[in-house]
């Protein structure tokens, strides 16, 4: 498959908008995908939003739009068939930023792990299918820079121009492999809302609050200086690990530097000891004669909890190596949980749990109720 490509349409005032949201209004389905720049920020947002129609390309700004709300109507119809590849987190982002909500999805990737490929990434899969190449280094570009490179912008339009083909290609296989139906619940139940975490300053600490290897003095030290980092990592707008990296605060915490001079030992450079030398130690301190912290605890499950989860385990990985899928294929990870914690007694209350994926009640029913002991169910 190879074709000159006309220059993508840049969609970067109302007007523009405007006119993308009439063209996608008139479509059967959309290509979409999103870049963010969780790499270089803070607190990452979108920076760019692409669409594919069978005739054009759109990349728009959000930066310089600010305001998307036009394309609310677009994502929410039903009507029309919005493809993404590996949709989860471009709906993370889009929902966080803009409020959307979905209808009518299509996930490229998830349709490929359910046909078990072994590498889903769209490179691999636009490679081997139409013998597309795609340059993955711009993956971690930043996003938010404007103007963007030339090969930003390639990279960008062929995240979603190919997109059709290839959701029509895997849709044939899973048709062809009688797996289709588990691709639609798993797109539908994709578009359902779910509350996504916002990064609250102050509280990354609480990442390594379950870690053993760490005395509550230590703890509360590491507590200390992730809330300066992060104060610090806002202020400057970049990832908390690009001001000082998690393992030499780590370091610090078990071993406390006293003076600017230990610093180094530690793993700092001459410029983040000139820059935050002082701020570091002051942290330290503060750490050393603060309250302790209280470490974060994992819920406790039963025994009979964990029998009934390693069991339900067992038998999806053992299932899925059959058909050639991952374990998560067979039975979705929100399911283990449910069904360990409460396990349904009858067929009927095993729907009610995994009422969005009837199809596997339908094929796996019998095999998890008995798994988790019930006999003769109805």
């Amino acid at each position: 498959m190879s074709e000159t490509l006309p220059p993508p349409i840049w969609v970067n005032t109302k007007q523009l908008l405007q006119k993308l949201t009439d063209d996608l209004a008139s479509q059967s389905r959309v290509a979409v995908d999103t870049e963010s720049n969780s790499l270089h920020a803070f607190r990452e947002q979108v920076c760019l939003v692409q669409f594919s129609t069978t005739n054009a390309d759109y990349l728009v700004d959000p930066l310089a739009l600010k305001d998307l709300s036009l394309l609310a109507p677009i994502f929410a119809n039903p009507n029309i068939e919005k493809i993404f590849h590996a949709a989860e987190y471009d709906l993370i982002c889009l929902r966080r930023d803009f409020n959307f909500s979905f209808a009518n999805l299509f996930d490229t990737m998830q349709a490929a792990r359910i046909l078990g490929y072994p590498a889903v990434g769209l490179d691999r899969l636009l490679g081997d299918k139409f013998g597309i190449r795609m340059d993955k280094r711009h993956q971690k570009a930043n996003w938010a820079a404007r103007p963007l490179t030339k090969e930003q912008i390639h990279y960008a339009r062929l995240d979603t121009h190919y997109l059709f083909n290839l959701r029509d290609v895997l849709e044939g296989e899973l048709i062809k492999r009688d797996r289709l139906v588990f691709a639609k619940e798993d797109f539908a139940r994709a578009c359902r809302f779910e509350e996504s975490k916002q990064k609250v300053n102050g509280e990354s600490w609480g990442r390594f609050a379950g870690r053993k290897d760490l005395s509550l003095r230590e703890l509360t030290i590491l507590a200390y200086l992730c809330k300066w980092r992060d104060r610090e990592a806002e202020k400057l707008n970049r990832p908390p690990y690009k001001v000082i990296m998690d393992d030499v605060f780590v370091l610090m915490s078990k071993n406390p530097p006293e003076n600017r001079v230990d610093l180094s030992a530690m793993g700092l450079s001459e410029k983040q000891i000139g820059l935050w030398g002082d701020s570091v130690l002051a942290a330290i301190r503060r750490g050393m004669d603060a309250p302790l912290v209280e470490r974060k605890q994992a819920e406790a499950k039963n025994d009979a909890v964990l029998r009934r989860l390693e069991k339900l385990k067992l038998w999806r990985k053992n299932l899925g190596l059959e058909m050639g899928v991952e374990s998560d294929i067979i039975l979705p990870k929100p399911y283990l949980s449910a069904l360990a914690e409460n396990p349904p007694k009858t067929t009927d209350e095993l729907a009610h749990v995994m009422k969005d994926s009837p199809s596997r009640v339908e094929k796996y029913g019998a095999q998890i109720l008995k798994i988790l002991g019930v006999k003769n169910a109805n």
